[in-house]
Protein backbone atom coordinates (compact mmCIF):
# COMPACT_ATOMS: atom_id res chain seq x y z
CA UNK A 1 0.00 0.00 0.00
CA UNK A 2 0.99 3.52 -0.92
CA UNK A 3 3.04 5.01 1.99
CA UNK A 4 0.60 8.34 1.62
CA UNK A 5 -2.39 6.62 1.72
CA UNK A 6 -4.53 6.40 4.82
CA UNK A 7 -5.86 2.44 6.13
CA UNK A 8 -9.27 1.39 6.52
CA UNK A 9 -10.70 -1.24 8.42
CA UNK A 10 -13.21 -3.34 6.59
CA UNK A 11 -16.07 -1.86 7.86
CA UNK A 12 -15.19 1.52 6.88
CA UNK A 13 -14.48 0.14 3.11
CA UNK A 14 -17.24 -1.27 2.76
CA UNK A 15 -19.29 2.11 4.09
CA UNK A 16 -17.37 4.06 1.45
CA UNK A 17 -18.16 2.19 -0.95
CA UNK A 18 -21.80 2.32 -0.15
CA UNK A 19 -21.41 6.28 0.26
CA UNK A 20 -19.69 6.41 -3.30
CA UNK A 21 -21.96 4.05 -5.14
CA UNK A 22 -25.03 6.40 -3.51
CA UNK A 23 -23.09 9.82 -3.93
CA UNK A 24 -22.30 8.79 -7.47
CA UNK A 25 -26.17 8.21 -8.35
CA UNK A 26 -27.43 11.37 -6.94
CA UNK A 27 -25.36 13.76 -8.70
CA UNK A 28 -26.96 15.64 -11.33
CA UNK A 29 -26.94 15.12 -14.82
CA UNK A 30 -23.99 16.54 -16.58
CA UNK A 31 -21.71 16.21 -13.25
CA UNK A 32 -20.56 12.42 -13.98
CA UNK A 33 -18.21 12.99 -16.30
CA UNK A 34 -14.64 12.01 -15.26
CA UNK A 35 -15.31 12.30 -11.71
CA UNK A 36 -13.67 9.09 -10.44
CA UNK A 37 -10.47 10.61 -12.24
CA UNK A 38 -10.77 13.88 -10.70
CA UNK A 39 -11.32 12.34 -7.29
CA UNK A 40 -8.43 10.38 -7.47
CA UNK A 41 -6.40 13.04 -8.37
CA UNK A 42 -7.44 14.89 -5.48
CA UNK A 43 -6.48 12.65 -3.02
CA UNK A 44 -2.85 12.93 -4.97
CA UNK A 45 -2.68 16.04 -4.76
CA UNK A 46 -3.65 16.40 -1.12
CA UNK A 47 -1.59 13.79 -0.16
CA UNK A 48 1.90 14.66 -1.78
CA UNK A 49 3.95 18.21 -2.29
CA UNK A 50 3.61 19.30 -5.74
CA UNK A 51 6.80 19.10 -7.96
CA UNK A 52 6.84 22.50 -8.83
CA UNK A 53 9.12 25.33 -7.19
CA UNK A 54 6.11 26.81 -5.20
CA UNK A 55 2.65 24.96 -3.54
CA UNK A 56 -0.26 25.58 -5.85
CA UNK A 57 -3.83 26.14 -5.19
CA UNK A 58 -6.15 22.88 -5.69
CA UNK A 59 -6.67 22.99 -10.02
CA UNK A 60 -10.25 23.21 -10.90
CA UNK A 61 -10.12 20.06 -13.05
CA UNK A 62 -9.12 18.08 -10.12
CA UNK A 63 -12.72 17.97 -9.25
CA UNK A 64 -14.72 20.56 -10.88
CA UNK A 65 -17.07 22.38 -8.01
CA UNK A 66 -19.94 21.96 -10.35
CA UNK A 67 -19.66 18.40 -9.05
CA UNK A 68 -22.23 18.59 -6.18
CA UNK A 69 -20.41 16.09 -3.77
CA UNK A 70 -21.04 16.61 0.04
CA UNK A 71 -18.17 17.72 1.86
CA UNK A 72 -17.70 13.95 3.62
CA UNK A 73 -19.39 12.32 0.86
CA UNK A 74 -15.76 13.60 -1.58
CA UNK A 75 -13.37 13.05 1.65
CA UNK A 76 -14.76 9.06 1.89
CA UNK A 77 -15.63 8.39 -1.33
CA UNK A 78 -11.86 10.18 -2.57
CA UNK A 79 -9.93 7.85 0.22
CA UNK A 80 -12.07 4.96 -1.06
CA UNK A 81 -10.73 5.13 -4.67
CA UNK A 82 -7.53 5.70 -3.37
CA UNK A 83 -7.68 2.98 -1.20
CA UNK A 84 -8.59 0.79 -4.98
CA UNK A 85 -6.38 1.90 -7.18
CA UNK A 86 -3.34 1.78 -4.70
CA UNK A 87 -4.16 -2.21 -3.85
CA UNK A 88 -4.84 -2.37 -7.84
CA UNK A 89 -8.27 -3.89 -7.32
CA UNK A 90 -11.62 -3.06 -9.82
CA UNK A 91 -13.50 0.50 -8.89
CA UNK A 92 -17.08 0.64 -8.72
CA UNK A 93 -18.91 1.29 -12.32
CA UNK A 94 -15.51 0.16 -14.39
CA UNK A 95 -11.80 -1.17 -14.66
CA UNK A 96 -8.72 0.18 -13.94
CA UNK A 97 -7.87 2.65 -16.67
CA UNK A 98 -4.79 0.49 -18.68
CA UNK A 99 -4.58 2.60 -21.99
CA UNK A 100 -1.53 4.76 -22.83
CA UNK A 101 -1.48 8.60 -21.52
CA UNK A 102 -3.14 10.87 -23.63
CA UNK A 103 -0.96 13.92 -25.17
CA UNK A 104 -1.25 16.80 -27.36
CA UNK A 105 1.60 19.07 -29.15
CA UNK A 106 0.95 22.07 -26.57
CA UNK A 107 -0.49 25.02 -28.81
CA UNK A 108 0.30 28.44 -29.24
CA UNK A 109 -2.50 30.96 -27.86
CA UNK A 110 -3.63 34.11 -28.94
CA UNK A 111 -5.98 37.08 -28.16
CA UNK A 112 -6.08 38.23 -31.47
CA UNK A 113 -8.84 37.80 -33.13
CA UNK A 114 -10.87 36.59 -30.39
CA UNK A 115 -13.84 39.35 -30.56
CA UNK A 116 -14.46 38.13 -34.32
CA UNK A 117 -14.35 33.98 -33.05
CA UNK A 118 -16.78 34.99 -30.87
CA UNK A 119 -19.16 36.80 -32.64
CA UNK A 120 -19.30 33.91 -35.66
CA UNK A 121 -19.82 31.05 -32.47
CA UNK A 122 -22.23 33.20 -31.67
CA UNK A 123 -23.87 33.70 -34.56
CA UNK A 124 -23.86 30.21 -35.49
CA UNK A 125 -25.01 29.41 -32.01
CA UNK A 126 -28.05 31.44 -32.97
CA UNK A 127 -28.64 29.52 -36.17
CA UNK A 128 -28.24 26.29 -34.84
CA UNK A 129 -31.93 24.62 -34.00
CA UNK A 130 -33.03 24.37 -30.72
CA UNK A 131 -36.58 22.86 -29.85
CA UNK A 132 -38.31 23.57 -26.73
CA UNK A 133 -38.64 20.93 -24.52
CA UNK A 134 -42.32 20.38 -24.05
CA UNK A 135 -44.48 18.66 -21.13
CA UNK A 136 -43.53 15.26 -21.04
CA UNK A 137 -40.08 15.04 -23.23
CA UNK A 138 -36.57 15.03 -22.54
CA UNK A 139 -33.84 16.68 -23.77
CA UNK A 140 -30.75 13.38 -24.93
CA UNK A 141 -27.22 14.15 -24.83
CA UNK A 142 -24.73 11.59 -26.62
CA UNK A 143 -21.10 12.40 -26.08
CA UNK A 144 -17.73 10.23 -25.84
CA UNK A 145 -15.30 10.47 -23.23
CA UNK A 146 -12.08 9.80 -22.07
CA UNK A 147 -8.87 11.17 -19.64
CA UNK A 148 -5.20 10.71 -18.42
CA UNK A 149 -4.89 9.97 -14.50
CA UNK A 150 -2.11 8.79 -12.30
CA UNK A 151 -2.49 5.12 -11.26
CA UNK A 152 -1.18 3.84 -8.08
CA UNK A 153 -0.86 -0.26 -8.26
CA UNK A 154 1.09 -1.60 -5.27
CA UNK A 155 3.47 1.38 -5.00
CA UNK A 156 4.08 2.12 -8.46
CA UNK A 157 2.98 4.71 -10.01
CA UNK A 158 2.00 4.97 -14.16
CA UNK A 159 0.09 7.44 -16.21
CA UNK A 160 -2.48 5.72 -18.07
CA UNK A 161 -6.44 6.38 -19.55
CA UNK A 162 -9.46 4.74 -20.14
CA UNK A 163 -10.86 3.53 -23.50
CA UNK A 164 -12.85 6.12 -25.08
CA UNK A 165 -16.22 5.28 -24.19
CA UNK A 166 -19.76 6.86 -24.60
CA UNK A 167 -22.09 8.52 -22.42
CA UNK A 168 -26.24 8.79 -22.62
CA UNK A 169 -27.98 11.06 -20.75
CA UNK A 170 -31.55 11.82 -20.50
CA UNK A 171 -33.23 14.75 -18.69
CA UNK A 172 -36.89 16.29 -18.18
CA UNK A 173 -37.19 19.84 -18.74
CA UNK A 174 -38.05 20.56 -14.88
CA UNK A 175 -34.34 18.70 -14.01
CA UNK A 176 -36.77 16.11 -11.55
CA UNK A 177 -36.68 13.25 -14.00
CA UNK A 178 -33.28 11.52 -16.02
CA UNK A 179 -31.52 8.47 -16.69
CA UNK A 180 -28.20 8.19 -17.28
CA UNK A 181 -25.80 5.39 -19.69
CA UNK A 182 -22.30 5.67 -18.52
CA UNK A 183 -19.88 2.37 -18.45
CA UNK A 184 -17.46 3.93 -16.08
CA UNK A 185 -20.27 5.22 -13.76
CA UNK A 186 -23.20 2.20 -14.13
CA UNK A 187 -22.46 -0.50 -12.29
CA UNK A 188 -24.59 -2.59 -15.09
CA UNK A 189 -24.89 -1.53 -19.10
CA UNK A 190 -28.68 -0.65 -18.52
CA UNK A 191 -27.67 2.62 -16.67
CA UNK A 192 -29.19 3.94 -13.57
CA UNK A 193 -32.07 6.86 -12.68
CA UNK A 194 -30.90 10.68 -12.20
CA UNK A 195 -34.60 11.26 -10.98
CA UNK A 196 -35.62 12.92 -7.69
CA UNK A 197 -36.02 13.25 -5.19
CA UNK A 198 -33.16 10.98 -4.20
CA UNK A 199 -32.43 8.46 -1.89
CA UNK A 200 -32.76 10.70 0.96
CA UNK A 201 -35.51 12.28 -0.32
CA UNK A 202 -33.68 15.49 -1.37
CA UNK A 203 -34.93 17.24 -4.07
CA UNK A 204 -32.19 20.21 -5.07
CA UNK A 205 -33.22 23.08 -6.71
CA UNK A 206 -31.46 24.02 -9.86
CA UNK A 207 -28.37 26.15 -9.51
CA UNK A 208 -25.81 27.12 -12.87
CA UNK A 209 -24.01 24.13 -11.51
CA UNK A 210 -26.38 21.71 -11.98
CA UNK A 211 -28.95 23.22 -13.80
CA UNK A 212 -32.39 22.42 -15.93
CA UNK A 213 -33.90 23.06 -19.08
CA UNK A 214 -36.23 25.80 -17.32
CA UNK A 215 -34.02 26.78 -14.62
CA UNK A 216 -31.33 28.24 -18.08
CA UNK A 217 -34.14 29.47 -19.90
CA UNK A 218 -35.24 32.02 -17.42
CA UNK A 219 -31.86 33.01 -17.51
CA UNK A 220 -31.07 36.65 -18.14
CA UNK A 221 -29.67 36.71 -22.11
CA UNK A 222 -27.92 40.30 -21.74
CA UNK A 223 -24.12 39.07 -21.53
CA UNK A 224 -23.14 41.07 -18.89
CA UNK A 225 -25.67 40.75 -16.68
CA UNK A 226 -25.26 36.95 -17.04
CA UNK A 227 -22.04 37.13 -16.48
CA UNK A 228 -22.15 38.89 -13.32
CA UNK A 229 -24.82 36.38 -11.96
CA UNK A 230 -21.95 33.65 -12.81
CA UNK A 231 -19.46 35.47 -10.87
CA UNK A 232 -22.44 35.96 -7.70
CA UNK A 233 -23.61 32.62 -7.75
CA UNK A 234 -20.01 30.98 -7.97
CA UNK A 235 -18.09 33.04 -5.46
CA UNK A 236 -16.02 31.01 -3.42
CA UNK A 237 -15.40 27.78 -6.26
CA UNK A 238 -13.05 26.94 -7.87
CA UNK A 239 -8.79 28.24 -7.95
CA UNK A 240 -10.26 32.00 -8.76
CA UNK A 241 -13.30 33.71 -9.86
CA UNK A 242 -12.66 34.22 -13.69
CA UNK A 243 -11.65 30.46 -14.02
CA UNK A 244 -14.40 29.20 -12.13
CA UNK A 245 -16.74 31.47 -14.37
CA UNK A 246 -15.16 29.87 -17.99
CA UNK A 247 -15.24 26.67 -16.07
CA UNK A 248 -19.21 27.21 -15.66
CA UNK A 249 -19.86 28.40 -18.96
CA UNK A 250 -17.90 25.57 -20.45
CA UNK A 251 -19.73 22.57 -18.37
CA UNK A 252 -23.05 24.64 -19.76
CA UNK A 253 -22.10 24.01 -23.16
CA UNK A 254 -20.42 20.38 -22.14
CA UNK A 255 -24.06 18.67 -20.92
CA UNK A 256 -27.31 20.90 -21.14
CA UNK A 257 -29.10 21.98 -23.78
CA UNK A 258 -29.09 25.90 -23.53
CA UNK A 259 -32.29 27.42 -25.00
CA UNK A 260 -31.81 28.81 -28.59
CA UNK A 261 -31.48 32.82 -26.78
CA UNK A 262 -29.04 32.31 -24.55
CA UNK A 263 -27.04 30.42 -26.44
CA UNK A 264 -24.87 33.34 -28.26
CA UNK A 265 -24.83 35.26 -24.50
CA UNK A 266 -23.33 32.31 -22.55
CA UNK A 267 -20.40 32.64 -25.69
CA UNK A 268 -20.30 36.72 -25.25
CA UNK A 269 -20.19 36.67 -21.44
CA UNK A 270 -17.15 34.23 -21.71
CA UNK A 271 -15.61 36.51 -24.25
CA UNK A 272 -15.54 39.33 -21.34
CA UNK A 273 -13.34 37.00 -18.59
CA UNK A 274 -10.11 37.91 -18.57
CA UNK A 275 -7.41 35.56 -19.70
CA UNK A 276 -9.04 34.06 -22.42
CA UNK A 277 -7.72 33.02 -25.84
CA UNK A 278 -7.81 31.64 -29.04
CA UNK A 279 -6.15 28.03 -29.61
CA UNK A 280 -6.14 27.91 -33.95
CA UNK A 281 -6.27 23.71 -33.68
CA UNK A 282 -7.21 21.42 -30.99
CA UNK A 283 -8.65 18.24 -31.10
CA UNK A 284 -11.86 16.93 -29.25
CA UNK A 285 -12.59 12.88 -28.23
CA UNK A 286 -14.17 12.20 -31.05
CA UNK A 287 -10.52 12.94 -33.31
CA UNK A 288 -12.15 16.20 -35.09
CA UNK A 289 -10.02 19.12 -35.43
CA UNK A 290 -11.28 22.67 -34.56
CA UNK A 291 -10.26 26.10 -33.29
CA UNK A 292 -11.40 26.74 -29.35
CA UNK A 293 -11.61 29.20 -26.82
CA UNK A 294 -9.46 28.24 -24.09
CA UNK A 295 -8.22 29.76 -20.74
CA UNK A 296 -5.53 28.45 -18.43
CA UNK A 297 -5.22 28.06 -14.58
CA UNK A 298 -2.19 27.18 -12.87
CA UNK A 299 -0.98 24.95 -15.33
CA UNK A 300 -4.07 23.45 -17.08
CA UNK A 301 -5.30 24.95 -19.77
CA UNK A 302 -9.15 24.15 -20.79
CA UNK A 303 -10.49 24.37 -24.15
CA UNK A 304 -13.96 24.66 -25.37
CA UNK A 305 -13.86 23.32 -29.43
CA UNK A 306 -15.51 24.50 -32.44
CA UNK A 307 -15.80 23.14 -35.77
CA UNK A 308 -13.58 25.73 -37.69
CA UNK A 309 -15.98 26.54 -40.84
CA UNK A 310 -19.34 26.39 -39.28
CA UNK A 311 -18.48 27.19 -35.93
CA UNK A 312 -20.78 24.69 -33.89
CA UNK A 313 -19.28 23.02 -30.30
CA UNK A 314 -17.74 19.96 -30.66
CA UNK A 315 -16.57 19.34 -27.03
CA UNK A 316 -13.93 19.47 -24.65
CA UNK A 317 -10.51 19.42 -22.89
CA UNK A 318 -8.18 20.03 -20.67
CA UNK A 319 -4.58 20.20 -21.07
CA UNK A 320 -1.69 20.20 -18.80
CA UNK A 321 0.64 22.94 -20.37
CA UNK A 322 3.52 24.43 -17.90
CA UNK A 323 4.18 22.47 -14.81
CA UNK A 324 3.68 18.96 -13.51
CA UNK A 325 0.84 18.11 -11.25
CA UNK A 326 0.18 14.15 -9.72
CA UNK A 327 2.06 12.04 -8.41
CA UNK A 328 5.69 11.96 -8.65
CA UNK A 329 4.84 14.80 -11.44
CA UNK A 330 3.60 12.67 -13.94
CA UNK A 331 1.38 15.17 -15.94
CA UNK A 332 3.58 16.57 -17.64
CA UNK A 333 2.83 19.35 -20.46
CA UNK A 334 1.12 17.74 -23.60
CA UNK A 335 -0.41 15.47 -21.22
CA UNK A 336 -4.26 15.60 -21.94
CA UNK A 337 -6.28 15.50 -18.84
CA UNK A 338 -9.74 15.10 -20.04
CA UNK A 339 -11.30 15.26 -23.38
CA UNK A 340 -14.74 14.91 -24.66
CA UNK A 341 -17.14 15.32 -27.50
CA UNK A 342 -20.76 15.64 -28.32
CA UNK A 343 -21.80 13.37 -30.85
CA UNK A 344 -25.73 14.24 -30.15
CA UNK A 345 -28.23 16.78 -28.75
CA UNK A 346 -31.66 16.05 -29.34
CA UNK A 347 -35.32 16.54 -27.75
CA UNK A 348 -37.25 13.24 -27.43
CA UNK A 349 -40.71 11.74 -26.20
CA UNK A 350 -39.46 8.66 -23.91
CA UNK A 351 -37.16 8.12 -21.63
CA UNK A 352 -34.26 6.47 -22.85
CA UNK A 353 -35.25 6.95 -26.42
CA UNK A 354 -32.43 7.55 -28.92
CA UNK A 355 -33.24 9.77 -31.75
CA UNK A 356 -32.30 8.59 -35.34
CA UNK A 357 -29.21 9.94 -37.71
Amino acid sequence: MNAHTPRQSPAEHEDATELFSRTARDLPAGRHQFHKERLMAQIQQEQHVPTTAAAQPRRKWLMRPAIALPVIATAVAGAFFALSLTQGQEAPGGGLGTGPALTTPVGAVSTKGLPQLVDQIAVAAGEESHPKVGPGQYIYIESRGTGTFVKVDHGKSSLVSHDLSTRQVWESADGTRGWLIDPRVNEGPEGETLSLPDEQGNTPEATLNAPSYDYLAALTTDPDELLAKIYKETEGMGNSPDQQAFTTIGDLLGESYPPAKLYPALFKAAAKIPGVVVVNDAVDAAGRHGVAVAREDHGVREEWIFDKKTHVYLGQRSVQVSGTSGEDGLIKPGTVISTSAVMKRAVVDEMKEVPRG
